[in-house]
């Protein structure tokens, strides 16, 4: 049974002893489910390994809160032990930090200043097809509605907004087999490629301002296949690209520009998630930045789950106290002092202190 009225850091602990890798969340589900049907002034419902719990005070918005409870694989890094100000173990960072936040924003703040709803969910660091985001979305939209969205991502305690799109294209040179031994007779499709290599090192990446924040794109080759046998001359060569796009352009404006990019090349889109916009001109996103974020907020350069949210017309921003760079080590850990300090703020926010 998780103890609600445990600091943050111990909540954190108890969450990280419990193993939640993903497609194995149902006894930390359980857990949280069991923990927030206790408190009297939320509505808690369940959908597979997901929990939704709400306030209904009439107030004139609506908040989301949500963050994931899975973690990937566990590599001798559970149970969580504690050096210094710092708490070790799987999913400190990624996302069981946020996630204890979330439970003690929950049980502390009965009144909030907005309606609250706080959403845990499952299966978020494997295939999207998994998500559970995105199958709550897709069974009860409703319950994900709002005014403004908070995803507690590891950000290491700094408001990022939106988040950037991500696109997959596989970039292919064709030739013509021949024998190594009479290569003259053919045309070497990985030879070919190298044209495509020569357009992914020329090429500048855009640093666009999107609503005040500087995005900064990325496009790069992230694996290359060819070959046939050691005495064939290769036929076909596939390299594989990945494009980081900032929220001023939709999916089709992402395909468009690499078409004009690669033009002449055989191209295919393999995969593409939308960027989110940041939103944070919207009244409920401002007053957070104001209140959590001391009036600063930066892009958040990477897709998360706020794509989700913005597809569903709910401006959303990424804030956790773990720090991103530590996320999927095996010695990610939390730094102690920036948990305490993300529910501080958070508690104020909600409870209109600040």
């Amino acid at each position: 049974m998780l103890d609600l009225t445990s600091d943050a850091a111990a909540l954190t602990a108890a969450l990280v002893d419990i193993r939640s890798e993903s497609g194995d969340e149902k006894v930390l589900a359980d857990a949280v489910e069991g923990a927030l049907s206790a408190l009297p002034h939320l509505r808690v419902s369940r959908d597979g390994d997901a929990v939704v719990a709400r306030t209904d005070l009439g107030r004139p918005r609506r908040v989301v809160i949500a963050g994931h409870i899975d973690t990937v694989p566990i590599v001798d890094n559970v149970p969580s032990r504690v050096v210094g100000d710092r708490l070790y173990g799987c999913g400190t960072s990624d996302m069981k930090a946020g996630v204890a936040v979330q439970l003690r924003l929950a049980a502390l703040v009965a009144e909030p200043v907005h309606d609250v709803t706080y959403v845990f969910y499952d299966n978020e660091e494997v295939d999207a097809s998994r998500n559970g985001l995105l199958r709550l979305a897709r069974n009860h939209p409703e319950w994900l509605a709002g005014d403004f969205a908070v995803l507690m991502e590891p950000t290491d305690g700094v408001i990022e907004g939106g988040c950037q799109g991500t696109m997959r294209v596989e970039v292919t040179t064709r030739g013509k087999r021949a024998h190594s031994a009479r290569s003259w007779m053919g045309v070497n499709a990985i030879h070919g490629a190298g044209a495509v290599l020569d357009v992914l090192r020329a090429y500048t990446p855009r640093e666009p301002e999107v609503e005040g924040l500087r995005f900064h794109e990325g496009l790069n080759a992230v694996a290359i296949e060819g070959g046939v046998a050691g005495n064939v001359i290769p036929d076909e060569c596939v390299v594989r690209v990945n494009y980081r796009f900032a929220p001023d352009l939709s999916v089709a404006d992402a395909e468009a520009h690499l078409r004009e990019v690669f033009d002449g090349f055989e191209l295919a889109v393999v995969d593409a998630a939308a960027p989110a916009r940041p939103g944070l001109d919207k009244p409920s996103a401002a007053a957070f930045v104001t209140a959590v974020g001391e009036g600063s907020a930066r892009a958040k350069l990477g897709w998360t789950d706020v794509s989700r949210f913005s597809e569903l017309g709910v401006p959303a921003v990424n804030y956790g106290p773990g720090d991103p760079t530590l996320a999927h080590t095996k010695d990610e850990y939390a730094e102690i002092p920036r948990i305490h300090e993300a529910e501080e703020r958070m508690v104020a926010w909600l409870s209109g202190a600040r």
